[in-house]
């Protein structure tokens, strides 16, 4: 892809702020350009997707990107709003790193003849700085006065338990960063989310006052959803890229369930279509927001960059059994693949044999309901399923004969909260 990337990230709502001449400089010459990782966990997670398509956006303009794997930085940690983050071991931090490269690779291309992609570990060089050196040679180009300007260390001044000089001293650390970057691999831009403004131009400063060089920064906005909720917090937790934290059907359900107020913004953020395109999905939002035609083109275009077409059409191909298809005609395997990280009650052969069991009784039970109080009224307003079809008896009783080869029933309450029952015995 060519053209001008500093436009295309602009009308994806990308650019919050830059240096003066980085339009320029992006349109006149390939650059290099990075964006730190922090290896907190052992997997990323759709909170860190944006800064990965990030890199990917810049590669396909004809850019080099480095992402850097924080060995180094993520034994001090970047100071959080209210708190320190706690410390990892060395060891903690080098399987967290193993588990970030391959999410990484997926993204990016490492084999390109013209801009190949890198991976680094910062550890490679801060873990070998000596002391004295370090201050002598990158922190006396910084006065207290400028870190204490910095937004991260004066909200934590401002709390109770205050900063540490760990943390006070990580904005040093990824000046450093970038200088190595800049020597080692003419690096002239670092990239991230608005938080990171200040260690941004803490690196670009450190560049001019001793190589003499120009280098730039951009930064977009922090994610938040329409309510103002942090983006990629779900009731049930983190959404992960690793497909064992989170399995591809629960990320697929995940960007399904964007809400019609920010799936533009999100088609934008996450995705590779164009602006036609998206202007298209925009107009059936206002159109026939009842087909979510917008959801699923979103669903399917990040689906497929992290986990793959295959992983996609699996997905899609549950998500249509799951409001759509008669679930019964499938068989046991089948409807376990589909719901593999959905909860699940035991439920002995005896308790349903006979006449079978009531539903409100199979409601409570499956904690589908805290009582069978609200399992009736759940029932009598149609928000109970048992096998995709809706009950509304709430003297209704369930048998053996009606259950998936009689072994197994699919309980759902409402469009999203699901739960499979196991006859056993």
């Amino acid at each position: 892809m060519s053209g001008d990337l500093f436009s295309e990230l602009s009308w994806r709502g990308l650019v919050l702020e830059h240096t003066e001449g980085l339009r320029e400089a992006m349109s006149e010459r390939s650059v290099t350009a990075y964006i730190g990782f922090d290896p907190t966990a052992d997997s990323l997670h759709v909170g860190s997707l944006l800064t990965m398509i990030g890199l990917a956006r810049l590669q396909r303009f004809g850019h080099s990107p480095i992402a850097i794997v924080g060995g180094g930085t993520g034994m001090i940690g970047d100071p959080k709003p209210t708190q320190e983050r706690p410390l990892l071991s060395r060891e903690d931090i080098e399987r967290n790193v193993a588990g970030i490269r391959p999410q990484l690779a997926r993204l990016l291309d490492f084999d390109s003849t013209s801009n190949p992609a890198r991976i680094v570990n910062n550890a490679d060089w801060l873990a070998t700085l000596d002391l004295l050196g370090f201050l002598r040679d990158t922190g006396k180009h910084f006065t207290v006065n400028y870190m204490l300007q910095k937004e991260s260390v004066n909200r934590r001044l401002e709390s109770e338990e205050g900063i540490s000089y760990t943390e006070f001293s990580y904005l040093l650390l990824q000046a450093h960063d970038f200088l190595e970057l800049f020597d080692r691999y003419n690096c002239t831009l670092q990239m991230g989310g608005s938080d990171q403004w200040g260690n941004i131009t803490a690196g670009i400063e450190l560049i001019r006052k001793l190589r003499g060089k120009k280098a730039h920064g951009l930064v977009w906005p922090l994610m938040t959803t329409s309510t103002g909720a942090k983006f990629g917090k779900t009731e049930s937790g983190t959404i992960w890229l690793d497909p064992s934290r989170t399995s591809p059907f629960k990320f697929y359900q995940f960007w399904l369930n964007t809400d019609d107020r920010d799936v533009v913004a999100y088609l934008k953020f996450f995705t590779f279509l164009d602006a036609a395109a998206i202007d298209a999905l925009g107009r059936t939002v206002a159109e026939a927001p009842e087909k979510r035609e917008a959801q699923r083109a979103l669903t399917r275009e990040v689906t497929t960059l992290v986990h793959g077409a295959e992983q996609t059409a699996r997905a899609e191909h549950a998500s249509t059994l799951l409001f759509g298809e008669d679930i019964t005609r499938l068989s046991v395997d089948e409807v376990l693949a589909v719901f593999d990280d959905v909860p699940s009650t035991e439920l002995p052969v005896d308790a349903i044999a006979g006449a079978g069991i009531g539903l409100v009784d199979l409601i409570a039970r499956a904690e589908l309901a805290s009582s069978k109080g609200e399992a009736r009224r759940l029932i009598e307003s149609g928000g109970i399923y048992v096998n995709n079809s809706r009950l509304t008896d709430p003297q209704a009783k369930v048998t053996r004969d009606t259950a998936i080869e009689g072994r197994l029933f699919v309980l759902r309450r409402g469009a999203k909260k699901q739960h499979l029952v196991k006859v056993v015995g």
